[in-house]
């Protein structure tokens, strides 16, 4: 029998080019850089603008023609080629000195272990993506479904189930502890590649697995009667602890990374309290679609030769009008941020930042929140203080002791402070810090100091005094 019946339904679509707009959203100048030139080996219709001087130099050389000139004299000479060829880098008064060394960044070199392992090309694109999203550290900040959701729109789709599977294989390469989501997991890393008969490394795992809130909250007596453990056994665990690297990689590796090299995309001056905002890299005026082409499309025949120009002609109209978009947005978003910013944009003072989340843009703006996180993340503004990240300026708020909103940011540069300028052999714990940042105007509950002291990535006093 046949029936009909009517059904009404909510139901989200995007389209393919939506997708391929979000992620060029998401590139910076750099990535952007790149994209383009594959798109440009891809597609003949898209070319590069050149300065007319540019060409009319590279058309003729007046002094090009004393490059041919005694060409027997110098062709059928006795001087070994390799001096020739020598000669052709360096002066024989400019030798250098000393070998020139070579920098290995620390994910090229876990990106080769991971080429070692019998994994399928699945698992290897998710793992590359995820050593790409670590931290200089060597830790993994970013959530796993977090990260599923922006590699879903860069390639093909994934669950987190997915990537915590690649996250364990990026774990198991060395040093020990990379790719570690917290400090607790670094040290387990480390402890489970230590032999397991060991009293020390036994009792230390069953600390972290078991009782690391109660290490975190100084309940060392509740910690001592689970484990089974004597004051000095105690003691020797905490010591033992605090010798195990809280990064798997160190600073003086990821300092010479040569990702720390950060090309500004947006540029901002200051000139007489007017601030002047850039859009630093790539714009659509750099490229155009051919003429000769399509030229050429016009007087084509062959309909599958002319179905492949009309698809490669839509490519590249739509990736020029997806550049102005982007430029013209981060443009208009930067310009927002500033406006709401201004204080701290004049001196850069932290303290004058003021709380901002991306609802705050995005409804000045006109776009979406989603568009304005892909815009503002990995991209890194000029200005006359220094490089910030623009996505670090986008903080919660929390009213202090006078009623005043701040930005969270103001808190934990307080108590990053006064645990600098602290007695390194009897450090403030937790309820002090509550006090002192009292004290100083901010009134703040002891769990929030201990999340901020997380973030910061700060052990807890007990082993802060271990180091000392």
């Amino acid at each position: 029998m046949i029936s009909q019946h009517q059904q009404q339904q909510q139901t989200l679509k995007i389209l393919p080019q939506q997708i391929q707009l979000l992620n060029l959203f998401q590139l910076n100048s750099l990535e952007l850089q790149m994209h383009l030139r594959q798109e440009m080996d891809q597609n003949p219709y898209l070319e590069e603008t050149t300065d007319m001087n540019d060409r009319v130099t590279d058309q003729y050389d007046h002094q090009g023609e004393h490059d041919y000139k005694d060409w027997e004299e110098y062709g059928y000479n006795d001087l070994p080629d390799y001096k020739r060829e020598y000669a052709n880098y360096f002066g024989e008064n400019n030798l250098p000195d000393r070998p020139i060394v070579s920098v290995i960044d620390f994910r090229d070199e876990a990106k080769k272990q991971l080429c070692l392992r019998d994994l399928d090309d699945r698992t290897i694109a998710i793992a590359n993506y995820l050593i790409d999203s670590l931290e200089d550290s060597g830790l993994l900040s970013k959530d796993l479904e977090a990260i599923a959701d922006d590699f879903s729109f860069g390639s093909f789709m994934t669950t987190p189930e997915e990537v915590g599977f690649a996250l364990g294989h990026i774990q198991s390469l060395d040093p020990a502890g990379f790719g570690a989501r917290d400090i607790r997991e670094c040290w387990l890393l480390q402890l489970a590649r230590m032999n397991p008969k060991r009293p020390d490394v036994k009792k230390s795992i069953a600390l972290l697995r078991d009782h690391y809130d109660d290490f975190k909250a100084r309940r060392f007596d509740r910690i001592m009667q689970e484990l089974d453990l004597e004051e000095e056994e105690f003691r020797m665990i905490v010591q033992f602890l605090s010798k195990l690297p809280m990064r798997p990689i160190s600073e003086q590796l990821s300092s010479i990374s040569p990702k720390d090299n950060i090309v500004p995309d947006i540029q901002i001056s200051l000139d007489n309290d007017i601030f002047n905002i850039t859009v630093c890299g790539i714009s659509s005026e750099n490229f155009r679609v051919s003429d000769s082409l399509q030229e050429t499309m016009k007087a084509t025949k062959d309909k599958g030769a002319l179905q492949f120009l009309r698809s490669k002609l839509q490519s590249a109209n739509w990736l020029l009008y997806a550049l102005r978009q982007r430029n013209e947005s981060m443009m208009k978003i930067t310009k927002a941020i500033v406006q709401f910013q201004k204080e701290f944009f004049i001196d850069g003072d932290i303290n004058k930042l003021n709380p901002m989340i991306l609802k705050n843009i995005a409804d000045q703006v006109g776009l979406d929140i989603s568009t304005v996180s892909r815009l503002t993340s990995n991209k890194y503004a000029d200005t006359h203080f220094g490089t910030i990240h623009l996505k670090d300026l986008f903080t919660e708020g929390i009213i202090n002791k006078a009623g005043e909103v701040i930005s969270n940011k103001v808190i934990q540069h307080a108590l990053e402070e006064v645990i600098e300028q602290e007695d390194k052999k009897n450090p403030y714990t937790d309820q002090q810090l509550v006090t002192i940042l009292m004290n100083k105007g901010y009134k703040v509950a002891r769990r929030t100091v201990a999340k901020y002291r997380d973030l910061l990535q700060i052990p807890v006093a007990q082993v802060r005094a271990m180091w000392a």
